[in-house]
């Protein structure tokens, strides 16, 4: 059989993680319309009959302004050493500018060869899209080029089918069932992050982690989870708990839903918000909450 690993890369907020969703057909990898929503490598595995493709959702890269950023930028470039195949993913209908540029010139020094998939395509009219496919071909060289949309999944089935072809013989790393290789714990707390992405405004979003301190099954059939999420200031602290508790409680409930999906049973879910000054530029910090170099 075909099997090898595919990273997927671009822009923050080109629609990398809800690609990766769309193709595993499975929510492992949250999605929100804030930038640089995701912050360390996520796997992803698809199994057909004819091969086995091994997907790493990378942070999108971007200049770093902390520590944090910085992790995020290393973890996507390291990626592009390690794999068979690169999706660089761009958003059809923002501006090319400086960032695309940037990863151009990235892959220019790098011999794997480079999906380009042009997101969104949905959202415009075949003349246009033929258009940006012309533009874009004059900018780099690609080894296919797909215009496609992530969220309505058109023209993915060909995207997989295209891959397929271009991955090495070789073994099934992952069992038929697997759709990731991240811990439930990490993926339970990137979902109760993704709603705080969703119900917050302005610095929030960048200055929050979550961390799943306990998780364990109840006699009632339930599962218990604990969950702190940690702010930068106290300040923040107060915005995530909201009045009378009313926006932790909000973030809790929808929270739950998705985690008793994801797990396929009713779930008891307990939050808590401290605080950890400036922990985006704290190594040893960025370390305990799980962000580490792959």
């Amino acid at each position: 059989m075909k099997s090898g690993f595919v990273a997927i890369i671009g822009r923050p907020n080109a629609g990398k993680s809800t690609l990766l969703n769309q193709l595993l057909q499975r929510k492992i990898a949250i999605v929100s319309d804030k930038p640089q929503t995701t912050r360390n490598r996520i796997t992803g595995v698809l199994t057909r009959d004819d091969g086995q493709i091994i997907f790493l959702d990378t942070p999108g890269i971007h200049k770093p302004k902390h520590k944090l950023g910085k992790l995020m930028v290393d973890i996507a470039q390291s990626t592009l050493e390690e794999v068979d195949l690169i999706y660089y993913l761009v958003d059809i209908n923002s501006a090319f500018g400086p960032g695309e540029q940037f990863i151009l010139d990235k892959l220019k020094t790098i011999k794997t060869p480079v999906f380009l998939i042009l997101n969104k395509v949905d959202l415009l009219k075949k003349e246009e899209i033929l258009e940006h496919i012309a533009s874009w071909q004059e900018r780099g060289s690609f080894a296919e080029i797909f215009p496609l949309s992530a969220l309505t999944g058109e023209n993915t089935e060909s995207l997989v089918d295209k891959t397929i072809e271009y991955l090495p013989e070789g073994p099934m790393y992952y069992p038929e069932e697997a759709v990731t290789d991240q811990p439930e714990q990490v993926v339970i707390g990137e979902l109760i992050r993704e709603k705080i992405l969703h119900l917050t405004r302005e610095e929030i979003p960048h200055s929050v982690a979550v961390v799943v301190e306990m998780m364990e099954p109840r006699k009632n059939g339930t599962i218990y989870i604990g969950a702190t999420i940690y702010v930068e200031r106290a300040s923040q602290k107060g915005i995530i708990i909201g009045k009378g508790g009313a926006l932790l409680k909000k973030i809790g409930s929808e929270a739950r839903q998705d985690i008793e999906f994801l797990l396929g049973n009713k779930v008891f879910l307990e939050l808590w918000v401290k605080v950890k000054e400036d922990w985006r530029n704290k190594e040893k910090i960025l370390r305990h909450l799980g962000y580490e170099k792959y």
